[in-house]
């Protein structure tokens, strides 16, 4: 075990931490942008929204050769329209106005 330290901010004579941090600069607090933001995701290969992440794996078929094809993996993204599968599924951000119309345009009820 190594000696205890008095933290710079005693030392230089502020009152708290968060004053010594502020008078430096180097603020570990997470800036809020003034507008709410939601992320939305979409299939990368036909721009559909309708995508949904595997939570099982799923078998298509007992054929081997179709087997690997249409096997599911956990984790994995799919979508429901083309049936596109992976990782890297787009990620679109947008305002609370965006937001609100892609909701309409889907036709999910808002409260």
């Amino acid at each position: 075990m190594g000696k205890l330290e008095t933290p710079d901010w005693i030392k230089e004579g502020f009152d708290s931490k968060a004053d010594y941090e502020k008078a430096h600069g180097s603020s570990k607090k997470k800036k809020v942008s003034e507008e709410k933001t939601f992320k939305v995701r979409k299939c990368p290969e036909c721009g559909s929204y309708n995508v949904n992440v595997v939570l099982s794996e799923q078998e298509g078929s007992d054929d081997e050769e179709d087997l690997e094809s249409s096997k599911k993996v956990v984790g994995e993204w799919e979508c429901k329209k083309c049936k596109w599968t992976g990782r890297d599924v787009e990620e679109d951000e947008l305002t609370e106005d965006e937001f609100m119309k892609y909701l309409d345009e889907k036709g999910e009820e808002v409260a």
